[in-house]
């Protein structure tokens, strides 16, 4: 609650003078705060048309647009101008976000001075025999937090199922 509303619910029982004192603001403050009501309200209601014009264009956009797109929006279908700033107050009030985009993180850096590992299945991804030819691969599982979970797994070519001699040979890594 505001001071000032404060001031003006408990005015006829305590009078504005004793509550501005108490409170320790001017008197003067409360009066500009009671004459500037009208253009509150009428600022609210401007608020609350926008934010639905706001969720409107957000909604078309399948949730995807954030506050530079939903503001560029408004401008090309609008007289009235529209801030960058307002629009990013009201879509944070009402819980919107545009979706972010995730960086790639790049988690392994080949040393270029390191030698190479020999190419022993040739690029020959063809195996005419189960248990004749593995493949490997790791890869990594973005989590909570900005860790990851390391998935490693070796699949044999002609059957693609993973190897049943430790069944089943997929590690995690932590």
């Amino acid at each position: 609650m505001n001071r000032c509303q404060f001031v003006e619910d408990h005015q006829r029982r305590y009078g504005v003078k004793r509550l501005c004192r108490i409170l320790g603001i001017s008197r003067s403050s409360c009066c500009y705060w009671r004459a500037s009501a009208p253009a509150r309200a009428a600022r609210q209601a401007a608020d609350a048309a926008l934010a639905v014009r706001i969720r409107q264009v957000h909604q078309d956009s399948d949730g995807t647009y954030g506050v530079p797109r939903i503001t560029a929006e408004l401008r090309n279908g609008s007289q009235t101008p529209v801030n960058h700033k307002r629009v990013a107050r009201l879509m944070r009030s009402t819980g919107l976000a545009g979706l972010r985009l995730r960086r790639r993180h790049r988690t392994t850096v080949p040393d270029p001075a390191a030698v190479k590992v020999p190419d022993l299945v040739g690029r020959d991804f063809s195996a005419d025999m189960v248990n004749s030819k593995y493949v490997g691969d790791i890869t990594y599982l973005p989590l909570e937090g900005g860790k990851f979970l390391y998935l490693a797994t070796v699949i044999d070519l002609a059957s693609c199922r993973c190897s049943r001699k430790n069944d089943p040979q997929v590690l995690l890594w932590f």
